[in-house]
């Protein structure tokens, strides 16, 4: 618990300095001083500003995806390492770890696959694993033992839930007026049609075919929840392709990998953002992430 504390130091500094804010603001004499006051408010608008600008996907899960690169059977094979190899973080972790898709080759190498890593902050913790694997070891599948490198692509992007919302009368504007029919005809005396504007997005529906206002208003809202949920999704989708890792140039070959394993000529594995290095490259593909994920995270 204190390693995972340790991983999320600088939420948890913004969420305590919030509750330090929160506290002093109860004192009865917090509003004497005006314009301090003012400079608390302002400091705790930010603060909450951030943590949901910055940490609204780090506390949820994950999906990852794998994808083997350049080096055929070896890149396939070095794939399969990495799935194995995240699939043990996350039991080290007591993450669940459901695989959605998988592609596998002809000797059992993988060629793809993407799997639900769900737990309290998997997506913060292995949002910046994102890239370029690379591999150096004697290649199992060459008849003169050469040394080969393999690539293999790694990414994470959050696992968002279904939208699940509530809209606040408070935020809705309800007008009524007659409906009519077709060039003239049919006209209702009563208002029984109805329009309903969400006020913070502006979206604006109207329904008349219904007889009874009330049922113009149940159809309205079916329909505005309908088009809400739309939109939101429609925005999630936009956030989540700009939080999608993008390579350099596109390719998983050499030049943009983010990691190296080395298991041959010696046993080194180094992430080239960080420059944090082990000589147990054997306990790092058993899961032992932990130091590399603090040094991105920090």
């Amino acid at each position: 618990m204190e390693k995972k504390a340790n991983l999320i130091k600088e939420e948890l500094t913004k969420e305590k300095r919030i509750q330090e804010i929160e506290t002093k603001m109860q004192s009865p004499d917090f509003w004497q001083n005006s314009e301090e006051a003012q400079k608390w408010l302002k400091e705790l608008n930010w603060l909450k500003n951030e943590i949901q600008k910055t940490k609204q996907y780090d506390k949820g899960s994950a999906l990852m995806e794998i994808f083997s690169g350049a080096g055929g059977v070896d890149a396939q094979d070095w794939a399969g390492m990495l799935f194995r190899m995240y699939q043990r973080y996350a039991e080290k972790n007591r993450f669940s770890f459901k695989v959605l898709q998988e592609s596998w080759g002809e000797q059992r190498g993988l060629k793809s696959a993407t799997v639900e890593i769900k737990g309290p902050h998997a997506y913060g913790y292995l949002k910046n694993e994102s890239g370029v694997h690379r591999l150096v070891r004697l290649s199992p599948f060459s008849a003169k033992n050469l040394r080969h490198t393999s690539f293999a692509l790694v990414q994470f992007t959050p696992l968002v839930e279904e939208a699940k919302f509530q809209i606040d009368p408070k935020d809705l504007r309800i007008e009524t007026f007659r409906s009519s029919g077709p060039g003239g005809q049919n006209v209702n005396k009563l208002e029984t049609a109805v329009r309903v504007t969400h006020l913070p997005t502006g979206l604006s529906v109207a329904a008349q075919s219904e007889r009874s206002q009330s049922q113009n208003k149940e159809k309205a809202m079916q329909i505005l929840s309908s088009r809400l949920a739309q939109r939101m999704l429609e925005e999630q989708v936009e956030e989540l392709v700009k939080l999608k890792p993008k390579l350099a140039t596109g390719s998983v070959e050499w030049g943009n990998q983010i990691r190296s394993y080395v298991l041959h000529p010696y046993k080194l594995v180094k992430d080239h953002r960080t420059d944090f290095e082990s000589h147990d490259p054997e306990a790092v593909l058993e899961g032992n992430l932990e130091e590399f994920i603090k040094a991105e995270l920090k």
